[in-house]
């Protein structure tokens, strides 16, 4: 294990870097498109629900790997030329977006109804009270299964190996296929992975515990 971290430690690093920006990138336009498509599926418009609760169908239900793989393959070859770094990330942002979208709205629809007609008596309007009143409390209820979803987030960007994205699960694939020591290289990148996903999780629990 040592010596493979030793001859290969800039691909690893390299790997590590892109994996990291792949999953911030996801994490942050997943987390803003997914309350967008949560607040589309509550607010009390039915072709607005019908519209949210389409895209979350969808997305939930096709494998990451076929998302990815349109993008990786029939984008560029019919409408714009994306390299694969950019279609893996494309395709993570839009399956993870489907699954935090679900989150928030059980999020929103666990909080009491009483919340918003209170807020709505103050004078406040629909927009006003979501914002000030609903979607904070929500955001409390469902850090848990958030933190989960950020997690499982990482990990599924390991989906990049598959369109030569560079992360860490390239760089074992490739280190694999040089020395022959399959079980030391993926030993490495799962080391890797835990560096990256137990802070995550542990400041999660943290998260959870404050806001409690």
């Amino acid at each position: 294990m040592i010596r493979i971290f030793n001859n290969f430690s800039s691909q690893l690093f390299a790997g590590f870097g892109w994996t990291i920006l792949s999953s911030l990138l996801t994490l942050v336009f997943s987390l803003i498109f997914g309350v967008l498509l949560a607040l589309l599926e509550v607010i009390p418009n039915k072709v607005a629900n019908k519209v949210g609760r389409t895209y979350v169908e969808i997305f939930r239900n096709i494998p990451l790997l076929i998302i990815v793989m349109f993008f990786y393959l029939i984008v560029p070859k019919y409408f714009v030329k994306i390299d694969g770094f950019t279609a893996g990330t494309i395709g993570l942002f839009l399956y993870t977006s489907a699954f935090i979208a679900e989150i928030i709205r059980s999020g929103i629809q666990s909080v009491s109804q009483g919340q918003m007609e209170g807020a709505r008596s103050t004078g406040m309007t629909y927009k006003q009270a979501m914002r000030y009143i609903v979607l904070p409390q929500a955001f409390k209820i469902v850090i848990p299964p958030l933190g989960n979803q950020f997690v499982n987030l990482i990990k599924d960007s390991s989906i990049l190996a598959f369109v030569a994205g560079f992360d860490l699960m390239y760089q074992a694939n490739a280190i694999a296929s040089v020395t022959f020591d399959t079980f030391n290289s993926y030993f490495v990148i799962g080391v890797l992975y835990l560096i990256i996903t137990m802070p995550l999780s542990y400041y999660m629990q943290h998260l959870e515990k404050k806001m409690a």
